[in-house]
Parts: structure tokens; C-alpha cells; sequence
């Protein structure tokens, strides 16, 4: 009798060595950027060798959170000023971040779990695309859906549980970073590389009030222009300029690519529309179910 991949994953010492005997992976990377982006280079602009976590899913949890925190705690010197930035995310959302990613990912692929932490966001990205109908523009009112429920109910079970399996993590997400005064979590798949991908993007920046009304119009009216943020706003074109630049530098707004710069609108990332036609992470529904196996 052989385990299943969940037992594998869940109770072996290194079931990432084992993995890689049938070409996949199920470790943690997390690597520690200086700046706001990945310089590539002969020099790169890592503040520290990454970290590789390895264990089973319980301790890889507890270890790559543990981690993360003591980045955070360290901060970052900013080279112009000499201050060090001060991480206002809030420890939950971190955890059930990194939870999400353990436990939903796709185990069939050949790639871990990364975590990038640069000082003015985290990163975590997660093999495989979102399961069932789940889209990155719905997922705020989906929540979660198991892609492996196998592994969900057993983690629930330990006893200090990194998850409470009831569907209510990602909503706690979006209402903690709300709480805080934060942008909210956004999400994005990444279909056009070799292995595809669920990012998360939690932002170490303070959402001005204005942000909100500016979500809302574009949801109830569609891309924005700089004369209508001008009148929501009640600013002139140049402080609308200012805004609309900085949130597009955020990654919140894309301006047009079939616009002139003079008659230019911005839009919020669209759900993708990338699915996938692999079968669910086990062998057979069975094993991925929680069978007799």
C-alpha cells in the first residue's frame, strides 16, 4: 500500500525530496528584495540569501510565516533617506497568505511557493490557477473553494490549525487590510510562462480615502479619465495627473494602451480569464477527496 500524496505532504519529514522523484515540488522560496523591484543583473539586488522551507505543510506554514515577521521586524533602510521603512501589514493576513497558497497550490507542478518581500509590498505566488470558478475579480465575494480538500480538513485537525476550513480566510483578508487602512489584497494569474500561477499582492501603502470613490465609480461607470477624477475629487488636472500616475505605479490603475497620453483612461486589473484543463491536484478523485486509500 502506498500513501497518498496528502499523507506525503502532510506527515513526511521532506516530502519535497520525495516529490521530486516524480517531477514536482512542494517547498517554500522566499527571497528579500531591496527597492520595489527584481533587478537582473550580476549583481542582484537580494538583501540576503533566499530561504528555502522545507518540512511538512504544518511546519512549512509556521516556519515561512516566522520568517517573513523577522524580515518585517528588520525593516529596510532606504539608501537616500537613511530611515527604515516601517511594515504595517497586518500579521494575519500574512499568515492566511502564506496558508492559501500551502494549501491550495497545485502539487503536480515542478515549482515552489514564492514569497517576495520588497519595501513597499509582499508577494506570494502559488503554482497552479484558481480552482473552480474562482476569478481574480471575484474572489473578494467567492472566498475560497478547495482545490485540495484532502489536505484542508486534515491541517484543520492539528492542534494549532493554520486554517479553519470555513471558507471565511480571503474575506478576513480583504476586511483586515480595509481595517488597517490598507489597499486591499490583489490578486492576478500568470498563464503565459512555463508553469502558471496565483499571485497575491499585499501593498505597505496607506489607501487614501479618495481611492474608494475612485473603485466605485470605475466598477458603476467603467475606465477613468483625468477630467473625472477632477470632479470626483474636486482637484485640478495636474494634482488628478499626480494621483492617477502614482496609483498606476502601485499597480492598482493601467492606463489604456490603445489611448494617446492626451486623452488617456485608466482601469483596475481585469479578472483573467485563464482557466485550466489539468485534473485536480491527485491521482484520481479518490486519493484528491479523501478516500480509503
Amino acid at each position: 500500500m502506498l500513501p497518498t500524496r496528502a499523507a506525503v505532504l502532510l506527515f513526511a519529514d521532506e516530502p519535497g525530496g520525495l516529490l521530486a522523484g516524480v517531477g514536482a515540488r512542494s517547498d517554500i522560496r522566499i527571497f528579500h528584495y531591496r527597492g520595489h523591484q527584481v533587478e537582473h543583473g550580476p549583481v542582484p539586488n537580494l538583501m540576503r540569501a533566499p530561504k528555502t522551507v522545507s518540512g511538512p505543510l504544518i511546519v512549512q506554514i509556521e516556519r515561512a510565516h516566522a520568517y517573513v515577521m523577522e524580515l518585517l521586524a528588520e525593516g529596510l533602510v532606504l539608501a537616500a533617506s537613511g530611515f527604515k521603512t516601517a511594515h504595517r501589514y497586518p500579521e494575519r493576513v500574512i499568515k492566511e497568505a502564506i496558508t492559501n497558497a500551502v494549501v491550495h497550490r497545485d502539487y503536480r507542478l515542478n515549482r515552489d511557493v514564492q514569497i517576495r518581500v520588497f519595501d513597499n509590498r509582499i508577494e506570494v505566488e502559488s503554482p497552479g490557477l484558481f480552482p473552480g470558478n474562482i476569478k481574480p475579480g471575484t474572489i473578494a465575494q467567492a472566498g475560497s473553494f478547495a482545490r485540495n480538500p484532502l489536505i484542508a480538513r486534515n491541517l484543520r485537525e492539528f492542534p494549532v490549525p493554520p486554517n479553519v476550513d470555513a471558507g471565511e480566510g480571503v474575506r478576513m483578508m480583504f476586511a483586515e487590510m480595509r481595517a488597517n487602512n490598507l489597499y486591499p489584497p490583489m490578486y492576478r494569474e500568470t498563464t503565459a510562462t512555463a508553469q502558471p500561477s496565483v499571485t497575491v499582492t499585499l501593498l505597505n501603502e496607506e489607501r487614501p480615502p479618495m481611492w474608494e470613490q475612485v473603485s466605485d465609480w470605475i466598477d458603476r461607470n467603467g475606465p477613468i479619465g483625468n477630467s473625472d477624477l477632477c470632479a470626483i475629487a474636486g482637484v485640478d488636472t495636474l494634482k488628478a495627473s499626480k494621483m492617477l500616475k502614482r496609483w498606476v505605479e502601485q499597480g492598482v490603475l493601467f492606463a489604456d494602451p490603445e489611448r494617446g497620453k492626451r486623452n488617456m483612461v485608466y482601469f483596475k486589473p481585469a479578472p483573467a480569464d485563464g482557466g485550466s484543463d489539468l485534473p485536480d491536484l491527485f491521482s484520481n478523485d479518490v486519493d484528491n477527496n479523501g478516500g480509503n486509500k
